[in-house]
């Protein structure tokens, strides 16, 4: 078995807007949007607009079989510098065995592509050691929080905008991990800007107008409740949010306090002395403002408090989930380990 080549997304990137194109792409993994963001480059800027009626091709997998892909990427291209071949759901492909015969020798002037969502190649496969030798096998995996908190400020700087780090915060919150509604809801709120713009700053009341979370009564503001332990504010947001579902429900909130608390736990055993600087360090935080939150959580919470939070969220867990626990509603699950938490 050949030793595996590490592609990265922005490696990948640098090479085709450099104009270097590898005869083979094998884009496999959960998140969706690295895969259609390589894909869609390549069908966009591999060749002039006006080649591509013959020579580029964007097929099903599910519609061909190997056969019929390896005989199409063997053809030359017609009046141009090269070919391209596109496969998306590549997985649902028959017969995908005729495609480690073609990679044996490549045709060189064809870009092959093939598309693999939420899933991956068989690293057993002949056809794995095959794309790993001639061409780039990338998997895209699911980002963690703390680097889709990257990606969202990344985004928008790429496109001219800043962002505020509660808006930030409230963008992440409100949609989640799936990068691909992340950008959509993004966009949303780059095209408010208009053309004319003359600042380009997302701030929490932009996101407000734009996506539609409210900049007073989210996930963000409960947990800011909870960090500097204001009884009154957290009980507000509970009751916004049992009178407004949508906004927010115990399993979108559970996770986010789960890691706060986690993360609480960990500070207490942060060397001293405990600064900024020095508790971003060990907790492995982005920037040393990350870390305001823990040694805020470090005077309101104890270190046997914070465990005993962890604990009893467990336990919330485990009834969300119908676990000795026949019929009480998360709504009033979400009230009681609020309770637990600030008392």
């Amino acid at each position: 078995m050949s030793e595996k080549r590490t592609h990265t997304y922005t490696s990948i990137m640098t090479d085709l807007r450099a104009g270097h194109y590898a005869p083979v792409y094998y884009l496999m993994g959960a998140e969706a949007y690295y895969i259609d963001a390589i894909s869609d480059y390549i069908e966009q800027n591999a060749m002039p607009e006006e080649e591509r009626d013959f020579n580029q091709h964007v097929l099903f997998g599910s519609d061909v079989t190997g056969d019929q892909v390896a005989n199409l990427a063997l053809s030359y291209p017609m009046m141009g510098q090269r070919m391209v071949v596109i496969v998306r759901e590549a997985q649902s492909m028959e017969r995908a065995e005729a495609l480690e015969r073609y990679l044996e020798h490549p045709q060189m002037s064809t870009v092959l592509v093939l598309c693999h969502k939420h899933g991956v190649l068989d690293k057993r496969k002949r056809l794995y050691n095959l794309v790993n030798k001639v061409g780039v096998l990338f998997e895209s995996a699911k980002l963690r929080d703390r680097e889709v908190l990257a990606f969202v400020e990344s985004y928008l700087r790429e496109r001219g905008a800043s962002v505020e780090p509660k808006a930030q915060q409230m963008i992440v919150e409100h949609v989640g991990a799936d990068l691909l509604r992340l950008v959509s809801e993004m966009d949303k709120v780059l095209i408010a800007f208009g053309p004319n713009s003359a600042t380009r700053a997302v701030t929490p009341a932009i996101v407000e107008k734009q996506i539609g979370v409210s900049k007073d009564f989210n996930t963000f503001e409960l947990r800011d409740a909870i960090v500097n332990r204001d009884i009154v504010k957290a009980n507000q947001i509970i009751r916004y949010f049992e009178s407004n579902p949508k906004a927010a429900t115990l399993y979108s909130i559970l996770p986010l306090l789960y890691s706060y608390f986690q993360q609480l736990l960990l500070s207490y055993y942060c060397p001293k002395p405990v600064g900024r600087e020095t508790l971003a360090k060990w907790l492995g935080l982005r920037s040393p403002w990350a870390a305001t939150d823990y040694m805020t959580g470090m005077r309101n919470y104890t270190g046997t408090k914070t465990m005993q939070i962890l604990n009893f969220m467990r336990v919330i867990d485990a009834k969300s989930k119908g676990l000795d626990n026949p019929n009480t509603p998360a709504s009033e699950l979400l009230k009681e380990l609020i309770f637990f938490i600030l008392h």
